[in-house]
């Protein structure tokens, strides 16, 4: 089988390991990878800020380089949730929606592929700490993944994996909104950090690189013990990839 990259923006410009190390799983895998070149922001950002008619001319340039793959991965629940779920709302060309019909059927968060797509949900890692699970909002509300990610956790070797009290309340990061309600925001992201910390892991696992960056910065600098870790990574670390 072969792969394209999705690649999202924080992957590529602030955080790329969880991006690497979806890749280095991949090829354990026996999957074939491709970067598609051009490829820029989905537009979620913009869409989210109501600019719709602005995010049109990038959901067709999405399309028209990845509407022909044979599947497209993504280590990112609130980037294939825009495009799968959201570009049916846009007015798109004509020519470019029978295209998109089938482009959004083979479009996966990175779990989802593993666990529904290739059905893994044990690679045979190892890690001994304690770790609990953040579920982002775009992936278990509007993709429905949710088990797909536990499964993969818990069937590592070792591993104490602990729930936390509201696993999937919002960490309070929503883009803008972080900026445009700061102070509900910074309100939200201590409630999760509380829960991480009540929960007792060493490791908050996600599936996205946004909430995993609001939730770190939160932890760091009000002086909790856990840190934040993108399952991509996790399941690396834990197969020494």
């Amino acid at each position: 089988m072969k792969a394209a990259l999705f690649i999202p923006c924080l992957t590529e410009h602030l955080l790329p390991e969880p991006g690497l190390s979806m890749v280095r799983i991949l090829n354990k895998l026996g999957v074939e990878v491709e970067y598609v070149e051009n490829q820029t922001c989905c537009g979620q950002p913009a869409y989210n800020s109501g600019y719709h008619q602005q995010v049109i001319p990038l959901a067709e340039q999405f399309i028209e380089l990845f509407h022909d793959k044979e599947v497209i991965i993504a280590p990112s629940g609130s980037c294939v949730a825009m495009v799968r779920e959201e570009y049916k709302h846009l007015k798109l060309r004509e020519d470019l929606k029978a295209p998109y019909e089938r482009l959004k059927g083979r479009i996966y968060e990175f779990t989802e592929f593993l666990v529904d797509v290739l059905n893994v949900d044990q690679l045979g890692g190892r890690f001994p700490h304690r770790v609990t699970y953040h579920d982002s909002c775009h992936l278990s509300r509007m993709l429905g993944v949710r088990e797909q990610p536990r499964r993969l956790i818990a069937n590592i070797a070792d591993i104490d994996f602990l729930e936390m009290q509201g696993s999937d309340v919002c960490c309070g990061f929503g883009g803008t909104f972080s900026y445009k309600m700061k102070e509900i925001s910074v309100e939200m992201v201590k409630r999760k950090c509380d829960s991480i910390q009540e929960s007792q892991a060493e490791y908050c696992i996600g599936a996205d690189s946004s909430c995993l960056m609001n939730i770190q910065g939160y932890l760091t600098q009000n002086g909790y013990s856990a840190r934040t870790l993108h399952i991509a990574e996790l399941l690396a670390r834990s197969l020494e990839l």
